[in-house]
């Protein structure tokens, strides 16, 4: 659809990047009118509660701190490997390979994105995981901050019975993954209390 509105829209374009560039815009804004729009919804809504849920959870995770609802509860809903970064990722990198591709026949372009998408969305969770563990870099968290302030329209702060629900499913993992981290409940909390990982 990006394509094809693009294709209408600037039909005069002759640069293969004007093209392409006109093509990003347009998807990009399509990507953050659907995330503004389903925020809208109820169930999206509360969907997006977990998301930040498991956002705060795996950030305490990662920072050692006990995994109890009241605890948790005070970790940010951004985190770096967030599909929603990913995806934006995916979108703004797209402009320049397709830039690159030029501006065949419509059916070759066409074709193109469905074949590149996936390559392009494999390089960039690569970038993602290895900007994750560099983060604390300035240059770095520079670079990622815009991707990662568009998590904000895919997280919501999350109640203590969504953060129980969160860290149970980490327990899950935890344990399959045959990891040896206690998970203890806050004082007066309905969670169970975890034992390590054999």
């Amino acid at each position: 659809m990006p394509l094809l509105l693009a294709h209408t829209i600037g039909r005069e374009l002759r640069g293969s990047f004007e093209a392409s560039l006109l093509e990003g815009v347009i998807r990009i804004a399509l990507f953050i009118a659907y995330l503004i729009l389903m925020g809208r919804l109820p169930d999206i809504r509360r969907t997006f509660m977990y998301h930040g849920a498991e956002h705060k959870t795996i950030n305490a995770f990662e920072s050692g701190a006990p995994l109890e609802p009241r605890t948790v509860q005070r970790y940010s809903t951004i985190h770096p490997r967030c599909g929603t970064t990913l995806l934006l990722f995916v979108l703004v990198i797209a402009i320049f390979v397709f830039a690159a591709i030029g501006t065949p026949p419509l059916p070759i372009r066409v074709l193109s994105r469905i074949v590149c998408v996936p390559l392009i969305a494999s390089v960039c969770y690569e970038w993602i995981r290895f900007a994750a563990k560099h983060i604390e870099q300035p240059l770095m968290r520079a670079f990622m901050t815009p991707a990662m302030a568009l998590q904000r329209l895919t997280t919501r702060e999350p109640t203590l019975e969504q953060l129980e629900v969160s860290i149970a499913a980490l327990r899950s993992v935890i344990m399959a993954e045959g990891l040896e981290v206690e998970v203890v409940p806050a004082k007066g909390e309905l969670l169970p209390t975890f034992q390590t990982a054999s």
